[in-house]
């Protein structure tokens, strides 16, 4: 429970919300969690696969960063961000971030989020105890706070995450990775998201130019073949080899063809590791999976690594 009851309002940025029941559910849930929450006038529309046309997304974005509450929760993501990128009014968000807002999801709100780094809208220069605004990568209103099949609405170790990230409480996560990474302590900014959308903006003008960073990743329904592909699309970029490491979350639900023989994700890693210097960690409950932590990007962190034990610290 949070000691105040935060403003939150759930929009739609992206794909179309199928029926309004998660949407409820999720409502009432964060109610419950402490938040005045709310649902945007638009969060249900439906045009094609989107949730409304261009305008009425672009509308809800612009509306809901207006408004400044404290958390601005996406309902799922889909597809629709990229059509959106050069009509974004970033200074509007930027300014909403000075007035206290911090802006949730992942997935295709990855394109929002990176775009946000890229024109310097992700949040003033504060850090420290108690800092919440910003940009987060983390859980969405229908999967993690809607779903029917639970009480809850969702995984609690995901929903308590992203109470006390937005609440100020939140100044680490811990994961476990794989042997070989031990000793490993570096620090930099945090940044990535869902690997196709990363691919997809590389080259543009709303792709972040971060050096120095920690970059994370995941991916659902992408083949090992095309997650290979992508990585190395960066590593050939040069964006691999600026990163001080790269942390791998939830890579799930592809499908296996009878021509991979053998030929599966753990392939696709230990090939990066021939090609890449750059420390590749895995592991990080990240993506398309029940249990997410709320990582908040653009963030300096410092990423440690005792045994086989990981924690990003901010």
């Amino acid at each position: 429970m949070t000691d105040a009851r935060s403003s939150l309002i759930i929009f739609s940025p992206s794909g179309i919300v199928p029926t309004a029941a998660p949407v409820r559910k999720a409502a009432k849930r964060l109610q419950a969690l402490g938040f005045d929450a709310s649902v945007d006038e638009s969060a249900l529309t439906k045009h094609q696969r989107f949730a409304g046309d261009d305008d009425v997304r672009l509308a809800a974005i612009h509306r809901v960063a207006k408004a400044a509450p404290d958390v601005i929760l996406a309902t799922r993501g889909g597809y629709g961000l990229s059509r959106l990128l050069d009509r974004i009014d970033w200074k509007l968000l930027a300014r909403s971030v000075e007035r206290g807002s911090a802006w949730v999801g992942y997935s295709d709100v990855t394109a929002l989020q990176l775009g946000a780094l890229a024109h310097k809208a992700a949040g003033p220069a504060k850090v420290g105890e108690g800092v919440s605004a910003g940009f987060w990568a983390g859980p969405m209103a229908c999967d993690d706070f809607g779903r029917a099949d639970s009480l809850e609405g969702g995984d609690d170790v995901t929903q308590d995450c992203f109470v006390e990230a937005m609440t100020g409480e939140l100044e680490a996560v811990g994961f476990r990775t794989e042997h070989g990474a031990d000793g490993l302590e570096v620090s930099g900014r945090l940044w990535g998201g869902n690997l196709a959308i990363v691919q997809a903006m590389l080259g543009t003008p709303h792709f972040p130019k971060i050096k120095g960073g920690v970059l994370f990743l995941e991916d659902v329904n992408e083949h090992p073949y095309r997650i290979e592909r992508a990585l190395l699309q960066l590593h050939q970029a040069g964006v691999l080899a600026q990163q001080k490491a790269i942390v791998l979350g939830a890579f799930t639900e592809y499908r296996k063809s009878p021509l991979d023989r053998g030929y599966n994700l753990k392939s696709v890693i230990a090939y990066l590791h021939t090609q890449v210097k750059t420390p590749i960690l895995t592991g990080l409950p990240f993506g398309h999976v029940p249990v997410k932590l709320s990582l908040p990007l653009g963030r300096q962190v410092n990423l440690v690594v005792q045994g086989r034990d990981a924690f990003v610290m901010w």
